[in-house]
């Protein structure tokens, strides 16, 4: 059943496209009016997340102007963001000036990191450090709540390269992912076209058309194989530039023709318990719209040899958006109409679900950290989703704790129905024991 609604952790100003968590308490969106001469600004926006009376709360920290450009897509890498404006990616460093020692030189490390960047200049890089200063309780931020919040604290962003990512004509960067080291970032645009570029470097490694038309989502799992989704009904998987197979949902329903459906979405998840072993989840939905909507499709398969594990069906709203929690434990969707879900990544069995929340295409999705210091920021819940929206909203989606027994608990009820069992065939067959 739909809930009431999600709460409201932030309003933007402008459409959102994309959400990332580089930690428990900072989260990262972004969006904007693109060129278009509308008056809607264009920016990356900081926020403090922190628990309030026993509630999550968003505070905006700092507002990155990105002038003309909207971001579109995002991935994180400790503090590097990596976000898709136009048909270029921008690779953005970002440091909280409290963070920052004052009166010191940069150790040789740094100096190092800053030379390298420089070297590397011919990919259009562009230094430039943005530090916007701020008195405390001058500047103020809006909330949820539509009422206004000091920003307090300091952020520095720095843009550290720029490089040209899609050439079609209608030129368009997709969808953007770091490897799991953070050594390389990939690129898919509308041109069908996968990049690979080592990384902090930014120098390219590897360019080969994957699809025949866009590149709508891609992954890389922890072996460093690329899957990639296209508008061509193709879900492949790439070893360097080389195809090492493509993957074949529908298989085993013939009821399903082959172009009745096309790949929505790819991610990678771990497996809770089993550290070595991972596994790839893709979303289907159906190509043409139909008077009577057509169910889509969410399936897992062995993320090594890419069999087929198990395909559910997932509703018949579109799917907009898909997201993968840290440990594997669960995944969360999101609809052009403005619905989240969140499953159960071993069993596919939906666990939470609000229909039509944001009343619009939702757009990206991101889990909090369910390890470390982010089950502070969580309180008692299993799971915390943040979807955003064309509505300029950011919500926030929680998993309650399911209740478990203590196992002495349940064996001790184990051991009681034996007893019971026995005393009570005793007594309605005498002598049968």
């Amino acid at each position: 059943m739909g809930r009431r609604g999600a709460p409201e952790l932030y309003r933007a100003p402008f459409p959102l496209y994309a959400v990332s968590v580089p930690r428990a308490d900072l989260v990262v969106t972004a969006g904007g009016g693109g060129a278009s001469k509308t008056g809607i600004s264009n920016g990356v926006h900081f926020l403090r997340l922190q628990r309030v009376t026993g509630s999550l709360s968003a505070t905006l920290v700092h507002s990155h102007d990105t002038e003309t450009r909207a971001t579109m897509n995002m991935a994180v890498a400790g503090d590097i963001l990596a976000v898709g404006q136009d048909a270029t990616c921008h690779i953005l460093r970002f440091q909280e000036e409290k963070e920052k020692p004052t009166g010191k030189k940069p150790g040789k490390k740094e100096d190092t990191c800053e030379a390298e960047i420089a070297r590397h200049a011919g990919n259009l890089s562009v230094k430039k450090t943005e530090a916007r200063k701020r008195k405390s309780g001058n500047k103020m931020a809006g909330d949820a709540s539509g009422g206004l919040r000091n920003e307090t604290a300091e952020m520095v962003v720095e843009s550290l390269h720029v490089v040209h990512t899609d050439f079609s004509t209608d030129a368009l960067q997709k969808t953007v992912r770091f490897d799991l080291k953070h050594s390389l970032l990939i690129t898919g645009g509308v041109d069908g076209f996968i990049r690979v570029w080592e990384f902090p470097s930014m120098k390219k490694r590897f360019d080969f058309r994957a699809h025949d038309g866009e590149v709508e989502d891609l992954d890389i799992s922890p072996d460093n194989k690329i899957v990639t989704v296209g508008r061509d009904f193709k879900c492949c998987v790439w070893k360097n530039d080389q195809l090492v197979t493509g993957l074949c949902w529908n298989e085993n329903m013939p009821h399903i023709a082959d172009k009745m459906y096309r790949y929505q979405a790819c991610r990678f998840g771990k497996v809770e318990d089993d550290k070595d072993a991972f596994r790839l989840y893709t979303v289907q939905i159906p190509h043409k719209r139909e008077r009577k909507p057509l169910l889509c499709y969410i399936s897992k398969w062995d993320g090594k040899n890419f069999l087929p594990l198990l395909t559910r069906d997932c509703g018949n709203e579109v799917i907009s958006a898909m997201s993968v929690s840290d440990l594997g434990t669960f995944i969360g969707l999101g609809t052009v109409t403005g619905s989240v879900a969140i499953y159960v990544a071993f069993s596919l069995q939906q666990v939470y679900y609000v229909k039509e929340t944001h009343g619009i295409v939702v757009t990206d999705l991101a889990f909090l950290p369910d390890v470390g210091p982010a089950r502070e920021v969580m309180g008692e819940n299993e799971a915390a989703l943040l979807s955003v929206a064309v509505d300029s909203r950011c919500k926030l989606h929680l998993v309650p704790s399911r209740k478990m027994f203590p196992i002495w608990v349940v064996l001790l009820l184990c051991g009681l129905i034996i007893i019971l069992t026995i005393v009570l065939l005793q007594h309605l067959f005498p002598g049968l024991l």
